[in-house]
């Protein structure tokens, strides 16, 4: 898990089991309801559409993008629309042979075997699983040493969805046995208020639209963030306000949160503070992660690509370095807008 996943940052990935509770109540179950992503939703369907007229399973899936953005959505959506079951597991737990065994040999005809993080799987994993993606094939050992013996067992057709936030570190090999390959995007400000809207109304939480403009203004392109959001001004609407979800209330919830007018957290401005204060605008990876005490997996996941969307940063031969508008950044409060930022 993500370090950054268990703390209270408003912006950090999914953490509590209530946050999972919340996800899962405001999560869409068919591409009707999903909000943006258009392109991934279009080229799904039409091959969902032709995978039930030949009565085949859908080929393998690849969904990659930045955390929060409806990967692990879109994979239950996809067994939704076919009717089939729906397994979910992830790489850093499947760790053996038996593992894998275990998990195909419960597969029925055309289910979906949802695998997040994929890119974390073992190798030896992954070479277990090209036969089966393949052929619907798996080899069990029966017995040790070289006495062991090799039993072949059949698969019925079925679905593999991976999901990865780095679609770089997967092998050729296993990124070639996915059909389709699908990258997610940010979204841009529009669809993040129509889906705070929706969520809204599930959360029966009377809310403005220039409040709910506010909080996608804020959410970082990010849907899973942008619920987040809303759920804390909900909070403090109630706490504070008398229930309702006006402008005021919502700028003044998400300030308290330390969540700036275009979405940086605590942790996103330290960041580019100390790339200017203490290393004068360059440092590796390594070092910012020590400096912030985090790990650097946390910072190419979750800090680093809305800084780099946002230019804030770049990747260089030297390290991470903070740019002009960074820079600028540190210094502007900037007020809030209702333009995109995307």
């Amino acid at each position: 898990m993500n370090p950054r996943d268990d703390d209270d940052s408003p912006v950090s990935g999914v953490g509590s089991t209530e946050d999972k509770r919340y996800e899962a109540m405001l999560r869409p179950t068919t591409f009707s309801e999903f909000i943006g992503q258009d392109h991934v939703k279009d080229q799904l369907s039409i091959a969902i559409k032709a995978a039930d007229r030949r009565d085949e399973a859908l080929e393998h899936v690849l969904i990659y993008g930045p955390p929060g953005l409806g990967k692990t959505t879109i994979a239950r959506i996809i067994a939704n629309e076919r009717g089939v079951p729906f397994r979910q597991t992830s790489g850093p737990v499947i760790e053996r042979r038996g593992d894998v065994a275990a998990l195909l040999s419960q597969l029925e005809a055309y289910s979906v075997l949802f695998i997040d993080e994929i890119h974390r799987l073992p190798s030896h994993i992954e070479e277990i699983l090209y036969p089966a993606m393949e052929d619907l094939m798996f080899d069990i050992l029966i017995g040790e040493g070289p006495g062991a013996n090799a039993v072949r067992i059949g698969l019925p057709p079925f679905t593999l969805i991976g999901a990865t936030t780095r679609a770089g570190m997967l092998t050729s090999p296993l990124r070639d046995r996915f059909g389709h390959q699908v990258k997610l995007a940010y979204y841009d400000n529009e669809a993040l208020a129509q889906i705070v809207n929706v969520s809204a109304m599930k959360l029966e939480f009377d809310i403005d639209e220039s409040a709910t403009r506010e909080i996608a203004h804020r959410a970082r392109g990010t849907p899973r963030i942008a619920n987040r959001l809303l759920r804390r001004v909900r909070d403090f609407a109630e706490v504070e306000g008398d229930g309702h979800g006006d402008l005021e209330t919502a700028r003044e919830a998400l300030t308290r949160l330390g969540v700036d007018s275009i979405g940086l957290d605590t942790l996103d401005t330290q960041y580019l503070t100390i790339l200017v204060e203490k290393f004068s605008t360059t440092a590796g990876l390594e070092t910012m992660a020590a400096a912030l005490g985090e790990e650097t997996s946390t910072l190419e996941d979750v800090v680093e690509p809305f800084l780099i969307q946002r230019g804030f940063i770049m990747k260089t031969s030297r390290g991470r370095t903070i740019t002009e508008l960074g820079i600028r950044h540190l210094d502007l409060d900037l007020p809030a807008s209702d333009g995109d930022l995307f």
